[in-house]
């Protein structure tokens, strides 16, 4: 499965009174670019059907983003079972390709009717998982 990429622009909410991006808005990125990769490859039917939930978050800092960045937001599915999904995101400056963060991300199925988990199909699974660490670029 290609990585999905998204392009976001800093913001002025996003800076801290540190003068750069919040750490905070890293992690709301890992989610944004994620949500977007699941609403452009997934089918209405499950989106319908399925909602996530993460079960665990881990999320290095590398470096600083500022006012006036473009940031490049990367993601893709490492190893998936029908009710956990490993994701991988990375976030880079799109100026220069600097990595400033990358996390990994553990999420669950659940069904939007019952809010329990939920076990995928073996098409949804074969759509978005990959056991590499990452693949070529589809933009968002």
């Amino acid at each position: 499965m290609p990585a999905f990429e998204l392009l976001v622009a800093v913001l002025a909410e996003d800076i801290d009174e540190l003068g750069h991006v919040n750490n905070t808005v890293y992690l709301r990125w890992v989610q944004d670019v994620a949500t977007a990769h699941w609403r452009a490859i997934a089918e209405p039917a499950a989106q319908e059907a399925i909602a996530w939930v993460v079960l665990r978050h881990e999320i290095e800092y590398k470096a600083a983003a500022v006012a006036g960045d473009d940031i490049l937001l990367r993601t893709w599915v490492g190893h998936a079972s029908r009710i956990t999904f490993e994701r991988f995101t990375e976030i880079r400056r799109a100026q220069d390709g600097l990595l400033l963060s990358n996390a990994r991300t553990l999420w669950c199925p659940i069904s939007t009717t019952t809010h329990r988990p939920t076990r995928v199909s073996a098409q949804l699974l074969a759509q978005f998982s990959s056991d590499e660490d990452a693949g070529e670029s589809t933009r968002g």
